[in-house]
């Protein structure tokens, strides 16, 4: 199929490496422009632009779909379909109308439920048990369009969003390989939403990563492991030199009690929350890399008593 392709951060390249590895012809890739990254804030472009260009595909990077000249540029493309993986924008009818067959979203959650910005992390932070991928044709509504193809993906107690994130972009790459070809030949079918069950994964803010030990350990630990790697769930630790920023990247529950929260009841960082206690199992001590808590304790020991802020 002539193929337009609308993604931007590392779960859309495996996606669109799926599509170029099947055969599909990608007339174009389009991604949000390049943006300040690194220390030297130096423009970079995205991982879809990056992997397109270096693999000859022409790549367009407008600043927004809405403009007439884009909307045009656009359908001059006579593209059969469009696959859209976390592109970044919010597309017109004029463009959702473009193409010959439709555009279609690969959307990392079971909808309706985790529509919008952050499904992988909202769904870990929330206790969900399995999410999953979908294929969903493009309406003008926020992922509001009807399922063709759905692939599930459990989530276990030491899963973080890295992991989860990793896993559904697999999932992400083989279900629309295999649902193209159905789309084309006109057999797919296409399930509306339930209107029941309807949630949204807000877009995560900053302020939300500080971990608060008075909150119960298994929702500080679902935290925990719904921010890792980014933006990561952070304490102060107190030092000889003063209070450190360290990001906890993967915690487990414990049944402990009868602590106050925040005190570490062990050589081990374990640690008291509201109700129960959670083990840190794996840290980054800010300007540092991350680290086994085994490690990071090598070189910064943690006393029992300690209280953590």
């Amino acid at each position: 199929m002539r193929l337009a392709f609308l993604g931007t951060p590392d779960f859309s390249v495996a996606v669109l490496a799926a599509l170029v590895e099947a055969g599909h012809e990608i007339v174009c890739a389009y991604s949000q422009p390049p943006a300040p990254r690194g220390r030297g804030q130096t423009l970079k472009p995205s991982p879809v632009h990056a992997f397109a260009e270096a693999r000859g595909i022409a790549v367009l990077t407008p600043a927004s779909m809405r403009v007439p000249a884009e909307i045009d540029a656009f359908a001059a493309l006579g593209v059969d379909a469009a696959v859209v993986v976390a592109f970044g924008q919010i597309l017109p009818a004029a463009v959702l109308e473009a193409t010959r067959l439709g555009m279609f979203n690969l959307h990392a959650s079971l909808l309706p439920r985790w529509r919008g910005a952050a499904p992988i992390q909202r769904a870990i932070i929330a206790g969900d048990e399995v999410t999953g991928v979908e294929v969903m044709r493009m309406t003008e509504g926020l992922d509001e369009g009807p399922v063709l193809a759905t692939a599930t993906v459990r989530i276990g107690p030491l899963d973080t969003a890295g992991g989860v994130h990793d896993r559904l972009a697999a999932a992400a790459a083989d279900l629309i390989v295999r649902t193209l070809p159905q789309i084309e030949a006109g057999r797919a079918v296409e399930t509306p939403q339930a209107a029941d069950g309807v949630t949204y994964a807000k877009k995560i803010k900053t302020k939300e990563a500080r971990i608060d030990w008075t909150r119960p350990a298994r929702e500080v630990d679902r935290k925990i492991r719904g921010l890792s790697p980014f933006p990561g769930a952070w304490f102060l630790l107190p030092t000889d030199k003063g209070e450190v920023r360290v990001k906890a990247l993967l915690s487990a529950f414990e049944d402990v009690d009868g602590a106050p929260p925040g005190a570490v009841l062990d050589e081990r960082l374990l640690v008291a929350c509201g109700e129960g206690a959670v083990r840190l199992l794996r840290v980054q001590r800010e300007g540092k890399g991350a680290q086994a808590a085994e490690v990071f304790l090598c070189g910064q020991a943690v006393a029992a008593g300690t209280t953590l802020a």
